[in-house]
């Protein structure tokens, strides 16, 4: 194998980025990589001065960099360069709440890195974190933590967005006035506008979606990975094949709560209704029949948190942050790895050590 390429001793392309992209792209990313890492090199540290950071810490930046770049190709739906500051907020709260459980120091060098990062991209406005890392060993605190209050009002939120009145309670003025917001909603001709896209938009799929999240903590490319044979109504249940299950090895069975399960029951009978659902097991789609991510995650979150009038940003890692918290409050830490999923090298996770009834429980107290 021969020896990778170098920029200021620093590797070009790691393997696993060059691996994703195509040869048009990596000729993109390769004049990229090579400006921002002799940037790091001869300017990083103190642009004015013309003074570069050390060897090693240019070094680690890149790598960082090249890590966050190859996790925004993975959830925004392929290669793009056009990273904001928005990106750089989920991505180290990804960081700070993984199952890999990074040091302080690790996230301390991220941050860092991210910051470096924009400043290289001459951003107008300088990168400040939604999290606060007090030092390398310090611990980390996120400011758009979920409480049990804003979980209830996102739950209500989510049966709230997207809908539309009862048709038949409307004056001919306002049911025309809706049907020309459907007719935008759904990119179709108003006097196409049926009875069915009434009913579609008063549908389950959003409360099914929020409702699932908070139960279960799903991460966004959970969401997006989500199907319909996860789904067991009867026992009120998420099963997750080892096969599909993100970040572990092992079958998963999450408590959820009866009202959760109902309305997934509900969404399966009306996803039936949709075309774009055929042949596929994907159990939610977007309206532009892609599954979720990160991106189209935000935009619903911030669409809840306006309805729910929680004035301050949130991202989806913090619904499943709050879920985990609470539940060891309710009920202990083995319910919580258990209903999160984690899975850690010293401990075994093989075992629900707390009952899929009591954990059920708890979500009924937590809310």
């Amino acid at each position: 194998m021969s020896n990778p390429e170098k920029v200021e001793g620093v590797v070009l392309i790691p393997g696993p980025s060059r691996k994703y992209l195509n040869e048009r792209q990596l000729i993109a990313y390769k004049g990229f990589r090579q400006k921002y890492i002799k940037w790091l090199a001869r300017m990083g540290n103190d642009p004015e001065k013309l003074e570069g950071y050390a060897h090693d810490t240019a070094r680690n930046y890149a790598s960082i960099t090249d890590k966050f770049h190859r996790w925004a190709w993975e959830n925004r739906g392929g290669y793009t360069l056009d990273l904001e500051h928005d990106d750089a907020d989920e991505y180290l709260q990804e960081q700070v709440f993984s199952d890999k459980e990074y040091s302080g120091s690790h996230l301390h060098n991220v941050k860092l890195a991210l910051k470096a990062y924009f400043r290289f991209r001459n951003d107008t406005d300088e990168w400040q974190s939604e999290i606060s890392i007090s030092s390398p060993s310090g611990a980390t605190q996120p400011k758009d933590y979920v409480t049990m209050d804003e979980r209830k009002a996102l739950r209500e939120a989510a049966l709230e967005f997207g809908t539309v009145p009862a048709y038949a309670a409307l004056s001919p003025e306002k049911r025309s006035e809706w049907k020309r917001f459907l007719a935008r909603r759904y990119g179709k001709p108003i006097n196409k506008i049926s009875q069915d896209d009434w009913d579609r938009a008063n549908g389950f799929k959003y409360p099914s979606i929020v409702h699932t999240s908070l139960d279960a903590g799903l991460r966004p490319v959970e969401v997006g990975r989500a199907k319909t044979y996860w789904v067991d109504v009867e026992n009120a249940a998420l099963r997750i094949p080892e096969s599909e299950s993100s970040k572990n090895e092992d079958n998963w069975t999450v408590s959820l709560r009866h009202e959760t399960a109902e309305y997934l029951a509900r969404w399966l009978e009306e996803r039936e209704m949709y075309d774009k659902y055929n042949e596929t097991d994907q159990l939610w789609l977007t309206r532009h029949e892609n599954p979720y991510s990160s991106s189209s995650l935000t935009y619903l979150i911030n669409s809840l948190c306006e309805i729910a009038e929680i004035d301050r940003n949130l991202s989806w890692y913090a619904i499943r942050h709050s879920t985990g918290t609470y539940m060891a409050r309710e009920e202990d830490l083995a319910a919580a790895q258990s209903q999160l999923r984690h899975k850690r090298a010293e401990t075994t996770m093989k075992y629900d050590q707390a009952p899929v009834e009591d954990r059920r429980n708890a979500l009924d107290r937590i809310g």
